[in-house]
């Protein structure tokens, strides 16, 4: 039974190795706030942070995170950055159905966690494997900027 680090906590995780960490999540530890998409890693409902780096858990196995530490939607406010986007988020109505917005939100932190004064080329790169059927992006874009000003 694989032991996985999950928003800073061990835990066992009663999946095989082969188990994409989107189902261990899920299926095995009831966090339902990391989303399925697609299941090919094309659309980034499932974003999750594996070292800080956002990952689709959709395809990536149990076992390439065992000694990593994941961090899902559920913890992403316990840092600063993490909070200001999802105040963000809040402050300019982002979300309309909400159902790819946890893999936005995780995009997002880990931009901004690694260039906090993100140009609108950044965005787009980062953000590019983000689908919103609902069409946000403008929100998103501008929840992001102002994410990075209240960071400043």
């Amino acid at each position: 039974m694989p032991t996985l680090n999950i928003n800073g906590k061990n835990v066992a995780v009663d999946a095989a190795e082969s188990t994409p960490i989107l189902w261990a999540l899920r299926d095995t530890l009831g966090m339902t706030g990391t989303k399925f998409g697609c299941g090919a890693a094309l659309c980034g409902a499932c974003t999750v942070h594996l070292n800080g780096a956002p990952i689709r858990s959709c395809v990536t196995p149990v076992s390439a995170a065992v000694g990593q530490k994941i961090t899902t939607i559920e913890a992403v406010a316990t840092d600063r950055v993490g909070k200001a986007v999802q105040a963000a988020w809040v402050k300019h109505d982002v979300a309309q159905c909400g159902y790819c917005q946890s893999g936005q939100v995780m995009s997002a932190t880990a931009l901004l966690k690694t260039k906090p004064k993100p140009t609108d080329a950044d965005i787009d790169a980062a953000m590019a494997g983000n689908i919103c059927r609902c069409g946000t992006y403008v929100r998103i874009r501008a929840a992001i900027k102002d994410a990075a000003v209240t960071l400043a």
